[in-house]
């Protein structure tokens, strides 16, 4: 009654190493996804009405975009090489 909860979510999914990378944002207001970034798809799609109005928003500036896409090899493919050798030693 007297909370509420934001959450973004980054997901990276790896193929054969980092020959084949995946990112997706997920935008969570109270366990409901508002948005989505796939970048496999290169922009935000709205999954609420709001969400919607938000993804429209987020897509028309292209600076933030541009940055947006480049997170598969500035967030993933860089975390990979951090994380890879302890990932894959279990």
């Amino acid at each position: 009654s007297g909370w509420f909860q934001r959450l973004s979510k980054d997901e990276c999914t790896f193929i054969n190493g980092t020959e084949r990378v995946k990112y997706v944002e997920r935008l969570i207001y109270n366990r409901e996804q508002l948005l989505h970034f796939d970048s496999d798809v290169g922009h935000y799609v709205g999954d609420t009405p709001y969400g919607e109005i938000q993804a429209r928003y987020w897509n028309s500036d292209s600076v933030y975009m541009e940055r947006k896409r480049a997170a598969v090899d500035t967030y993933c493919r860089h975390n990979y090489e951090g994380f890879n050798p302890h990932l894959t030693e279990r």
